[in-house]
């Protein structure tokens, strides 16, 4: 696969960032794409290694290694380097249904576990996907295939985001009739709200809908089954029901002064931000603005670096990040070997435009909030915070995280964005279709599968195994619509 000496004879390369003060203008994606030409060598880079860990997806180390969708990576590596950009188009398409989507908001686990980066620089296999992709949609490659033979099967898949897009997706490639039901007011679910555009622009998104409307995919948006639509009237209407309304409850803090205003969980700030830019190019009045305003985000996961990202694009005065967790070394620790998941320190995109624009990292670790401070209007105007200690517990021997006595101090704040995640699927859509749900809140299933406890019900994505990647929910989404498949046709070629 590649060139044998392409990972010698080629440097990796990568597709270029705009320079902080540029992209922070607006809310576009920000990256400048190699050429062709370049993408061709960064495909000879890959190595033809023995065990192609890039395309595993296993559990090691406690983390997923490779990619969850087991991509063909080196296969399509060796047609870009060839040149064969249509049939490298065909082989990506075998395992995953939006490399539009993963080439731009995944984090990359096949690079993170290329055997290129054991000695060296991985392969951009993000971006190799990302080429193919796009080309793909040039040359005319990723237009509508519409089946040729319907089953006479009807299903319902209940949420937009990947996992439910990819159920649809392949049910209908295979001959059922499918309908996606969506509560918002456009499809697209986690990738459409959830992601800021400079990530994901929506056209992107809109631009594959519109491809599977074609082939044959019906979709009804404002549909909240469970309050506006009975799920009754759906288990009587189809042949099979599967549940994709994703890990919706979001995690709250319990302090005091948790009622001031001015306080929002980060995915309403985000949405607030998106379905503003998309109805009126953020008409002032019509979002949670962060303009002039200093941030206090408490998360420091990947929605905590939206908010740094999506404050700053607002105007924000400062910006502040709270991390319960002690900061990760820089580089691997002696027991976290390749091909593990790094657990190392990521400065993303948020953060480096902190880090330029006020002079220092917005990140403080070890450290959560005790109590939120109210003016006589009853706004927030500050946050207690204090510092917080590793400690074993002798019981369990997990580490858990101690508040340090006499570490408290007081911070200004007009703006509080909470992004501690989210817990399992929301209940009154559990409760409309009565289904079981484990101890954690998330949809149950019997074990390996993805049925639920009542007849011709499925569930797939966060909704079942609790807030995930992107990747991970379409390779849910995918393997739900196989049980499905069988379960009507009496055998699947999904």
């Amino acid at each position: 696969m590649g060139k044998p000496t392409g990972f010698i004879d080629y440097e990796r390369e990568d597709a270029q960032a705009y320079s902080v003060l540029e992209r922070i203008k607006n809310f576009d994606e920000f990256h400048t794409p190699l050429t062709k030409q370049e993408q061709e060598k960064q495909g000879a880079r890959c190595m033809e290694c023995g065990v192609p860990f890039c395309q595993s997806g296993l559990i090691i180390g406690g983390a997923v290694s490779g990619c969850p969708l087991n991509n063909l990576i080196p296969e399509w590596n060796d047609l870009i380097f060839k040149g064969a950009w249509e049939q490298a188009y065909n082989r990506l398409k075998i395992t995953n249904n939006f490399p539009e989507f993963t080439s731009r908001v995944c984090p990359a686990l096949c690079e993170k576990a290329c055997t290129c980066g054991v000695d060296g620089d991985a392969v951009t296999v993000k971006a190799n996907e990302y080429a193919i992709i796009e080309n793909a949609y040039d040359m005319g490659y990723a237009s509508a295939k519409i089946p040729k033979v319907r089953t006479g099967k009807k299903i319902a898949v209940i949420g937009s985001g990947p996992a439910g897009l990819a159920a649809a997706d392949q049910l209908n490639q295979r001959g059922h009739s499918v309908t996606v039901y969506e509560r918002s007011d456009r499809v697209g679910g986690l990738l459409m709200y959830g992601i800021p555009n400079m990530k994901l622009e929506k056209h992107i998104i809109d631009r594959k809908i519109d491809i599977m409307k074609e082939e044959g995919i019906e979709f009804k948006t404002g549909a909240d089954v469970g309050k506006n639509i009975k799920a009754a009237d759906l288990l009587k209407e189809y042949d099979r029901i599967i549940l994709a309304c994703g890990a919706s409850n979001p995690r709250d803090i319990k302090v005091s002064g948790r009622d001031a205003d001015g306080i929002y969980f980060a995915v309403d700030f985000l949405t607030s931000t998106t379905k503003a830019l998309l109805d009126n190019d953020l008409k002032d009045g019509t979002y949670v603005s962060a303009k002039g305003k200093r941030v206090l985000i408490i998360g420091g996961g990947d929605t905590g670096n939206d908010c740094v990202g999506t404050s700053i694009r607002h105007g924000a005065k400062s910006v502040l990040q709270l991390e319960m967790m002690p900061k990760l070394p820089d580089t691997r620790a002696e027991n976290n070997p390749w091909p593990e998941w790094p657990r190392v320190c990521k400065t993303d995109y948020g953060q480096e435009e902190a880090i330029e624009l006020f002079g220092t990292d917005p990140r403080t670790y070890q450290t959560t909030v005790k109590e939120f401070i109210k003016d006589k209007k009853g706004r927030v105007k500050g946050a207690k915070l204090v510092k917080l200690k590793a400690e074993k517990d002798k019981k369990t021997g997990r580490l858990a995280m101690k508040e340090i006595d006499g570490s408290e101090y007081e911070v200004e704040t007009d703006l509080v964005l909470i992004a501690a995640g989210f817990t399992g699927a929301q209940s009154y859509i559990t409760k409309a279709f009565g289904v079981s749900t484990d101890a954690r809140t998330n949809v149950a299933s019997a074990e390996g599968t993805h049925k639920t406890n009542v007849d011709g019900v499925f569930v797939c994505g966060d909704m079942h195994i609790g807030q995930s990647l992107v990747v991970r929910a379409i390779r849910e989404g995918r393997d739900a619509a196989k049980e499905v498949d069988e379960s009507l046709m009496g055998y699947t070629n999904l």
